[in-house]
């Protein structure tokens, strides 16, 4: 091979890790084409690519050099990662067993793509998801079935509980990462996992009060309180849980809505009814996906009134992740109701990040933007939104923004290390 590709970290970092990608020993200004593929756990293959030219010093460093073309264009030095594209449509890039990393393949290629020659130079990175003496503990506690992510060190850390949405199971990644930086975090199932229920009918809160006290009497998490962390449905459930249960003391939502939805919600004596829909508002896009924003019924309707959260109720500050491209509902106009609600009862305004073109599912940092994908529950594929470069510049700063808001509300910390954003 006639180029050296060089990566730093080399061999080996966290998934959510930048890695600076630079080749050397090309002509100079000599045209290539880079190329990234990975296989998912399914054995998908993905893929992006990206047109250079070499400097004068026959060196290319894509912190510097722009691409003229590809899968992106631009000053990218991440995008042969976020810019990563399924083969098979509709495919969305996810880590199901956090205890092994993607391996990351880098190839350079002699000429421009769609005539690129013959290959230059390789090198491949393993991007793992669990830090050096990580803890990963399977729980099956009472009722609780959750997976407990501990970072190295004697602790006790800052807790988080992490939910999904409304694709059920046990997702990992997420928790494994952000244990990564400092805290305890428990990636906590629902439903469709295990013996768990296999649909959505009936919540019972006292599930998740559970959970709480299992983190809170853990000895390796800080008490007295914990903070919470969710996408979509999951988000809607903790804002219920930082109405209702004690020892939350910060909570962050992703794309949520302010009122319960999907299923009704039992605490107690008291019930929760879901959001009403109409599924006959619907549309289907011209490439046939399921658009579903519409279909949700407005909180503020006298008829929708009972199945609002009483954020008023909550002990301590939100955080809403807002994308204003999300098409899976009306993250945006939601986050104003919960905003204009808590300033009406004399609580204080929650945060609100607002990112444009980014779609409803916000992931960790490089996570491939995916559409549209099929729903494990509807079984069709449906519409999320999103444009690639924009959602991926707002995972980078919100994964900032979310440790930033845990540090300083359980940890008391005032900072971390700020996004290059």
């Amino acid at each position: 091979m006639a180029a050296t590709v060089t990566l730093e970290p080399a061999g080996r970092c966290r998934w959510d890790e930048p890695v600076r990608i630079a080749v050397r020993g090309l002509a100079p200004g000599q045209p290539v084409t880079l190329r990234a593929s990975l296989r998912d756990e399914n054995d998908a293959l993905f893929r992006a690519h990206a047109r250079y030219c070499a400097d004068a010093h026959g060196q290319l460093d894509l912190e510097r050099a722009p691409a003229l073309g590809g899968s992106f264009t631009g000053l990218e030095p991440m995008g042969l990662l976020w810019a990563l594209e399924s083969e098979k449509p509709l495919l969305r890039l996810v880590k199901r067993d956090v205890q092994t990393p993607f391996a990351v393949e880098l190839e350079v290629l002699d000429g421009h793509d769609p005539e690129a020659g013959g290959l230059l130079g390789r090198a491949v990175q393993e991007r793992d998801f669990l830090a050096p003496g990580m803890r990963r503990e399977p729980v099956r506690s009472g009722r609780v079935r959750a997976t407990l992510f501990l970072p190295p060190g004697t602790g006790p850390f800052p807790g988080i509980l992490d939910l999904f949405g409304s694709g059920g199971g046990l997702c990992e990644y997420r928790a494994s990462l952000l244990a990564g930086h400092g805290f305890a975090v428990l990636a906590l199932a629902y439903f469709r996992f295990e013996d768990l229920p296999e649909y959505l009918n009936n919540v019972c809160l006292e599930y998740f009060e559970e959970a709480v006290d299992f983190m809170l009497q853990h000895p390796k998490v800080k008490r007295p309180s914990v903070g919470l962390l969710g996408f979509s449905k999951g988000g809607d459930l903790c804002l219920s849980m930082a109405s209702f249960l004690k020892g939350i003391t910060a909570t962050v939502v992703i794309n949520a809505c302010v009122a319960n939805t999907i299923a009704p919600l039992h605490y107690k004596d008291m019930i929760i009814p879901n959001l009403s829909s109409d599924p006959g508002k619907y549309k289907i896009t011209e490439s046939g996906l399921l658009n579903l924003v519409d279909i949700w019924n407005d909180p503020l309707e006298k008829s929708n009134h009972r199945s609002l959260i009483p954020l008023e109720e909550a002990q301590g500050p939100f955080l809403f992740i807002v994308g204003m491209d999300d098409y899976g509902w009306k993250s945006e106009f939601y986050a104003q109701i919960a905003s204009e609600r808590l300033q009406a009862h004399g609580k204080d305004r929650p945060q609100i990040i607002y990112y444009p073109g980014t779609g409803h599912c916000i992931d960790p940092p490089y996570f491939p933007l995916c559409r549209a994908s099929v729903h494990s529950v509807l079984g069709h594929p449906v519409f999320y939104g999103g444009e690639p470069k924009a959602h991926s510049r707002a995972q980078v700063d919100a994964w900032q923004q979310i440790q930033t808001f845990f540090h300083k509300h359980l940890n008391g910390k005032k900072s971390v290390k700020p996004s290059k954003l």
